[in-house]
């Protein structure tokens, strides 16, 4: 990073972890196509030189650790990485990696940019209406892992601490209850709303909703909202927010609020507003025409970004990045799992973990490569050629393996 802005090399270097499961042959055929796309956008002047890097069970079994210090420096020291799918133990043993990963390396937005490509099989009558940007805090909310189990020193302890504050009659079953704390902040999520207001001013979009459940979680929740607002006047007159328009509304009346309304937009203003969880879900089934970019925290934007992604096809092709925008840090993964059932079978789609090289050869300023990967994707899918998971449901199509069907999107470039 110099002056706030990412600078790449010519041959950089980066981290590469394939991952567990699957990952090791969906990153063989994103390799063939990043490979192709760089050669060909810049005929040897540029190139990566990709470094392996051990993660999740893979590396528990050479390491006798999920997540080796050496991984953790190798992040660090190249700035920006990409991953394959991680394993996990579930209810017990070590804290998901990919969390520990955001953590540590301070990711604060999950950058999850959902849209279709034409001749996907989708669920819903309208999937080319989907097209949001959605931007998920990463660090705090739920995810902050700060977890006591019934019974522990640390749920009793909490327990006493709510009587004290006459809020232990809240709790229904007190001595059976496991407590989990959800730590909403001011500085994250003012920078998370930055990130999300900054991508719609560069990329031309119309609005801006912040997504929360204020009207319960007042405090934590609703102060998302709050901040998310508050930082919205960071931008000066590049916005517009509804916030303003409450207050015109209040003090002048709702025609000047409209007016002022539609100049903002006349204008080419972000409008910035928002939106109750719930009657998210809702509005992005019936008109999801109507959101730009999304901001909200940890664990409505783990339900969001999936629940958007099943509407265009599903999570087998949604690609996302994980991205500090102040220290230029970034990780872009596929983001479903490790499918340990079909390891080996050459039979899986790694669109997911292409398309998430495209954004991370976007984020670094190969524009040219990350137009190209997305370019084929798209002609792939249109044209039926597709791997087992989209062909029974696309007549005519061309089924291919997960190493056949990198192969053709590279050839195709």
């Amino acid at each position: 990073m110099k002056n706030g802005k990412l600078v790449t090399p010519d041959e950089p270097t980066i981290p590469f972890i394939a991952g567990d499961g699957i990952g090791p042959e969906i990153w063989a055929a994103a390799k063939e196509v990043f490979d192709d796309a760089v050669e060909k956008a810049y005929g040897g002047a540029k190139k990566v030189n990709w470094l392996p890097l051990l993660a999740g069970e893979v590396a528990y079994k050479e390491t006798g650790k999920w997540l080796p210090n050496e991984t953790v420096d190798g992040l660090v020291d190249n700035l920006v990485g990409i991953k394959g799918p991680l394993t996990t133990p579930i209810g017990e043993g070590h804290r998901s990696i990919n969390v520990t990963l955001r953590q540590k390396l301070d990711l604060y937005a999950c950058f999850r940019p959902v849209k279709y490509y034409a001749g996907t099989p989708s669920p819903v009558t309208k999937p080319e209406n989907v097209d949001i940007a959605v931007f998920r805090e990463n660090t705090e909310d739920i995810y902050a892992g700060i977890d006591f189990e019934a019974g522990s020193a640390g749920a009793e302890d909490l327990m006493k601490l709510l009587e004290n504050y006459d809020q232990a009659d809240k709790v229904r079953f007190p001595h059976t209850s496991s407590f989990a704390i959800k730590p909403v902040s001011s500085e994250g999520s003012k920078r998370l709303v930055h990130a999300a207001i900054q991508y719609a001013l560069d990329h031309d979009l119309k609005t801006v909703t912040l997504v929360h459940k204020g009207n319960i979680m007042k405090k934590t929740e609703g102060g998302f909202k709050k901040w998310g607002y508050s930082e919205a006047t960071t931008f000066g007159n590049k916005v517009f927010s509804m916030n303003d328009y409450d207050k015109i509304a209040a003090d002048q009346g709702k025609d000047v609020a409209e007016a002022s309304l539609s100049k903002a937009k006349a204008d080419g203003k972000v409008i910035i507003n928002d939106c109750i969880t719930d009657n998210f879900f809702q509005q992005a089934l019936l008109h999801p025409e109507n959101f730009d970019v999304v901001a909200t925290m940890n664990l409505n934007g783990d339900y969001i970004s999936d629940a958007l992604a099943a509407q265009v096809g599903g999570i087998g092709i949604a690609p996302g990045g994980n991205i500090n925008y102040q220290t230029g840090q970034a990780i872009f993964e596929a983001t479903h799992g490790t499918a340990p059932q079909f390891a080996g079978q050459n039979k899986l789609n790694p669109t997911s973990l292409i398309l998430s090289g495209a954004m991370m050869f976007d984020y670094i300023g190969w524009h040219e490569v990350a137009d190209s990967i997305q370019s084929v994707v798209e002609d792939a899918i249109s044209s039926g050629h597709v791997t087992e998971d989209f062909a029974h449901a696309i007549p005519g199509s061309v089924e291919l393996g997960t190493k056949e069907f990198g192969s053709y999107l590279a050839g195709s470039i």
